[in-house]
């Protein structure tokens, strides 16, 4: 592995040859007069660099996903994004709208921006990702890479700004960190929920309709009450989704209707279809990151791709995991609440006993709403609003993998993006179209309400 020691030898070139970055993104030209104590002017491959090795290491994570993946970078990127205020005076610390967080002040004039960032991801990844929880094999080699890449920053900022600076920005950068990991254990659902991903006094309701563990595995529920976990933007009455569509076995009902689509859809799938179920998939611990990761990834790529200053890095990140956060809650308080059954169990029972979906395999939780669909739309609501409503890019997060179909895909907004993200669940034979509807009506709402937030 140690991919990201790598990473660690470049950046030293990159950060010492830009030590004063531009006022945007690259396509913001306007020449300011510049200022040595401004976030804006640093280079974002500290944080670059730190969410490319969070979107790795949660490849090897057991009992993270969905939930403590979202969760862990909420609470990482909204320190990192705290921690430099003093420096970004464009932009408004939100600690006010949470009760029980009080930041440590920043007291001196001269901090080193970048060592205070690098001080709190290192100090927070140590703490949100318990080694014990990293696949064995890949687990030195992974506590390896967080350890290398905090003191290759270390090293690099050291001889930068000389050891008064350095000490003063590393020290108040734990002091947010610890601030806030405090804070995190105030959060009695959340904080350790994943030493009990599935945990064995749930009893799912039984019933016409409800969901129960699927073929093949049969596996128990998975975060059953994940719902009852701290969301950022949005209270206890936005966290349930609308009511779906009433159970029927009829063959003449829209539920019958919608569970013909997904067993045609998977008898009959096509290339292009196959490439979207696959490529959006992110279901398998071991080959791939999360899907909560999955927009972190894309994230990574918009600010290396459009050469973004270390402000609004911070700032993306923050908002886009804040979003995520908050639609794994919304998702799985409204999965917990409405327990509508997999399209497996009511295709086997009603129109094929012999069928089933794509690469053969079902979550472990209820149906409706759909959580791919609720993480991609309030991820592509956020990003619409930093970086524009009719950005395109490819999506290069699965190129050069084998075992599936990972090759770019490519995009004219975010919303496309979103969207072809949930109707891939159709394909995959793993939701109901109205999972995926509504999974995008709950998304767009918590990404708005994230936009809401007083950030500037």
């Amino acid at each position: 592995m140690n991919t990201v020691f790598t990473h660690c030898n470049r950046l030293m070139l990159t950060l010492c040859l830009c030590l004063v970055g531009i006022g945007g993104c690259k396509d913001d030209d306007s020449a300011q007069p510049q200022s040595i104590d401004l976030v804006k002017n640093e280079e974002a491959a500290v944080a670059l660099e730190w969410m490319k090795l969070f979107v790795e290491i949660d490849r090897y994570v057991q009992d993270f996903r969905p939930g403590p993946v979202s969760r862990s970078l909420a609470y990482i990127n909204l320190a990192a994004y705290e921690s430099v205020m003093k420096g970004m005076p464009e932009f408004k610390s939100v600690q006010g709208l949470f009760t029980g967080l009080v930041m440590p002040i920043a007291t001196e004039n001269n901090y080193h921006y970048p060592t205070v960032v690098n001080a709190v991801y290192a100090n927070l990844f140590k703490r949100f990702v318990p080694a014990g929880f990293i696949f064995p094999e890949q687990q030195s080699d992974l506590q390896f890479d967080i350890l290398a890449l905090e003191e290759s920053f270390n090293s690099m900022f050291k001889t930068m700004v000389g050891t008064d600076v350095f000490n003063r920005s590393k020290e108040y950068g734990e002091a947010v960190a610890n601030t806030v990991w405090e804070w995190s254990k105030t959060d009695s659902f959340g904080h350790d929920a994943h030493e009990n991903a599935n945990p064995t006094g749930y009893t799912p309701p039984s019933g016409p309709g409800l969901w129960q563990p699927t073929a093949p595995e049969f596996s128990i529920a998975l975060f059953p009450y994940w719902g009852k976990a701290r969301t950022f933007s949005i209270g206890e009455t936005e966290k349930l989704a609308d009511d779906p569509m009433s159970f029927s076995e009829e063959g003449t009902s829209q539920f019958y209707v919608q569970a013909l689509e997904v067993r045609n859809r998977v008898m009959g799938l096509e290339f292009a279809d196959q490439w979207e179920a696959e490529f959006w998939s992110d279901d398998f611990t071991g080959q791939t990151f999360s899907p909560v990761s999955r927009w972190i990834s894309i994230t990574n790529q918009i600010i290396e791709k459009d050469e973004c200053h270390l402000e609004i890095a911070l700032y993306a990140y923050a908002k886009v995991s804040l979003a995520l956060n908050d639609a794994s809650v919304a998702a799985w308080h409204s999965k917990y609440t409405y327990n509508v059954e997999r399209p497996v169990s009511y295709i086997n029972r009603v129109l094929d006993s012999d069928w089933a979906p794509h690469l053969n395999s079902t979550p472990n939780f209820p149906s409706y709403p759909s959580g791919h669909a609720a993480f991609g739309a309030a991820s592509a609501e956020v990003l619409s609003h930093i970086f524009g409503y009719d950005y395109d890019m490819s999506d290069e997060s699965h190129d050069g993998r084998s075992g599936f179909l990972g090759m770019p895909r490519s995009f004219d907004t975010f919303y496309q993006m979103a969207e072809e993200n949930a109707t891939s669940r159709i394909s995959a034979g793993v939701n109901f179209r109205m999972d995926t509807e509504e999974g995008l009506n709950l998304g767009f709402k918590i990404g708005r309400k994230v936009n809401e937030m007083p950030f500037k």
